[in-house]
């Protein structure tokens, strides 16, 4: 019996993708199909960062089609390609930058820019080219955060360089002002400020850009989700009722203005004792996932309240640096692959492909 392209397709087609869950064929990810006799060679393409999946995938697919009968050898090639997805209406992509994503939350002190900063590493360590801007411009966390002190050079006098620290590209307010300056501005100038940052900032091919958000609902945050080319929202949150009251707002914020909510993060799940290990709901319990369900948004995991991360954080090491391996990482990488899952869901940007459209009077 001859091997088909359609038999391939067949065996593909019940190989699931554990992370999208999800066969290969369904998502058209299986491409080029190769048959030279009994010898078969395909490429997947895999919309998602997945550096630490590719093995996997790869091995599970040569699996399935060595089941055929008479079968020779086969090759997959497992790759990855991330390409920009759509906006809010009305609002341009950057040209250098695929994807922007908003890390927010309702209200402050929900550990919202630490699970940006781990989150973005987190993206990077899975392969994806990463930057971080840091849009809280009256508390900027993120040099500190990054371990990164300097200033940003320009090198043209009108645009600056990002600066990079563990293979992330960061700009922050932050890196202009003394840090026990405090920034006295109004809401007009702060949404300047940010405006200049994330358009003057010499991004260089970013896969994702993870915005951290300042605090609350304000006229800041209004201006930035209309003007500021967003692919989806994350929201951060606590189980506490009067963080989720906050998140709620957040959450409405962005559908009004046309963002898709790409999932809830739930941040100090639990108390984990640096004594004896016990875990402790201190915060309450399943908040995050009955929004999810209220809103039909994903649940995107929980993470524990630890000292560790804390302590990370502020040492400029966040925990998927300082601790690669360790569970929390584990937690803090499988948020990430969610979320750039359901970018990659997402419609494609088509804004490049409509021809310019130019009136001429003759």
């Amino acid at each position: 019996m001859s091997i088909t392209v359609e038999t391939v397709k067949e065996i593909l087609a019940t190989v699931i993708d554990p992370n999208t869950n999800k066969d290969f064929v369904s998502t058209k990810s299986v491409k080029n199909i190769v048959l030279d006799g009994a010898d078969i060679a395909l490429d997947i393409e895999l919309g998602y960062p997945a550096k630490s999946q590719i093995d996997a995938i790869r091995k599970s697919a040569i699996a399935a089609l060595r089941g055929i009968p008479g079968v020779g050898n086969v090759s997959v090639n497992v790759y990855v390609k991330i390409i920009s997805h759509a906006v809010q209406r009305g609002v341009k992509l950057m040209q250098n930058v695929k994807n922007i994503i908003a890390v927010a939350s309702g209200k402050g002190g929900v550990g919202k820019s630490t699970t940006a900063a781990n989150l973005a590493l987190a993206l990077a360590a899975e392969g994806a080219s990463v930057g971080i801007l840091d849009a809280d411009i009256y508390g900027p966390s993120q040099p500190m955060m990054m371990g990164i002190a300097g200033r940003p050079e320009s090198l043209d006098g009108k645009t600056m360089e990002p600066l990079e620290n563990y293979g992330l590209q960061v700009s922050s307010i932050g890196f202009m002002i003394d840090p026990d300056e405090p920034m006295v501005w109004r809401g007009p100038m702060v949404t300047q400020a940010l405006q200049q940052l994330l358009e003057q900032t010499n991004w260089r091919d970013l896969d994702y850009l993870i915005v951290d958000m300042p605090p609350g609902t304000g006229d800041i945050q209004l201006t930035l989700s209309q003007k500021v080319p967003v692919t989806g929202a994350v929201i951060v949150t606590t189980p506490q009722d009067i963080a989720l009251l906050d998140a709620r707002k957040g959450l409405k914020m962005f559908e009004k203005v046309g963002i898709p909510i790409l999932g809830i993060v739930e941040n100090m799940s639990t108390h984990i004792c640096s004594n004896c290990g016990h875990a402790e709901s201190i915060f309450g319990a399943g908040g995050g996932e009955k929004m999810c369900a209220e809103y039909g948004v994903p649940f995107l995991g929980g993470l524990p309240l630890t000292m560790s991360i804390r302590e990370q954080a502020d040492s400029g090491r966040p925990t998927v640096v300082a601790d690669p391996d360790g569970p929390v990482t584990a937690i803090y990488k499988e948020i990430a692959r969610k979320i750039a899952i359901g970018v990659a869901e997402k419609a494609r940007d088509m804004s490049g492909k409509f021809p310019s459209i130019v009136v001429k009077n003759d």
